[in-house]
């Protein structure tokens, strides 16, 4: 499945990338992609480094890559596995779910690795089996739904973190949900960090009904080592549930307020929820380790 352009890359002692290795002392080289994910241009959305791989690599290496990148998100998917086996590490740790990331690694194999655009891309993963599929001009996620939502008494201690008194707070699967009354209370906040990476989840999702969108959102990860991450695919496993409950409606158009911004193409469904959204590939390049 993989085209003649990426495969010359790992043919033979013989390849360009190998004997420019070998001249240097070096032992092992991965393809990089480095892509603009849920953008329609370039410099917009959440960029998201993603590694092919031909075999496993040990983790460490993984985590080292990643903290190199210093991206919020570093995709790593091993294409010679079926399903692809793909892994996600911010800079600091490794983590279940990523849906920019899974974006950005889906643009890559459809552009570089698959015959046909046509043809779906299944993921195995930390959280399961994952899909990416084209349709019309967005590569749409088929994900997991967080609906473990449950409503905690914490309003009093996000107003301090985050300077704006919430409507009502709830505890997914991985993050904090803090709900607002406006998308203006959005726009205002101003994250105190350390204070949010004293709160027992992986991050904290502040949402409201949106004035153009039908949600806007923001999210923020210090604790991960993404203090605001630009567009956050996964957290709209949980928002897009939790929405559709608001509204009794099953499609959304959702916009994340970072100072990037992306927006997202939602769909509810029983015990899953699809995300659509557009990329852009910035660079690619290959990293060269030494061990």
């Amino acid at each position: 499945m993989l085209s003649n352009e990426l495969s010359r890359y790992h043919r033979g002692p013989g390849s360009p990338v190998k004997i420019f290795a070998a001249e240097r002392g070096y032992f092992m080289q991965f393809k990089l992609f480095q892509v603009d994910a849920f953008a329609d241009k370039l410099f917009f959305g959440n960029p998201a480094a993603v590694v092919i791989l031909h075999e496993e690599i040990d983790h460490h290496l993984m985590q080292a890559i990643a903290m190199e990148n210093n991206l919020s998100e570093t995709a790593f998917v091993n294409i010679n596995q079926s399903p692809i086996n793909i892994r996600w590490f911010t800079p600091l740790a490794e983590v279940r779910l990523c849906g920019h990331a899974t974006l950005a690694a889906a643009q890559v194999l459809f552009e570089n690795h698959l015959r046909s655009p046509s043809e779906p891309i299944l993921f195995q993963s930390k959280s399961g089996l994952l899909k990416a599929y084209r349709k019309s001009a967005h590569i749409f996620l088929d994900f997991p739904a967080d609906r473990q939502l449950k409503s905690v008494d914490k309003s009093d201690a996000f107003e301090i973190a985050l300077g704006e008194r919430p409507s009502c707070v709830f505890k997914g699967k991985d993050d904090y949900l803090v709900i607002y009354d406006a998308q203006a209370q959005i726009e205002r906040i101003r994250p105190n960090f350390p204070q949010l990476a004293d709160f027992d989840g992986r991050g904290v999702v502040v949402s409201a009904r949106g004035e153009e969108f039908d949600f806007v959102s923001r999210c923020f990860f210090p604790k991960m080592g993404v203090d605001e991450d630009p567009v956050t695919g996964s957290a709209h496993t949980m928002l897009t549930p939790y929405w559709s409950g608001q509204t009794n409606k099953t499609k959304f158009v959702a916009r994340q307020l970072s100072a990037r911004g992306g927006t997202l193409y939602c769909h509810s469904e029983t015990d899953r929820v699809l995300i659509g959204g557009n990329s852009r590939i910035f660079l690619e390049g290959t990293i060269y380790c030494d061990n």
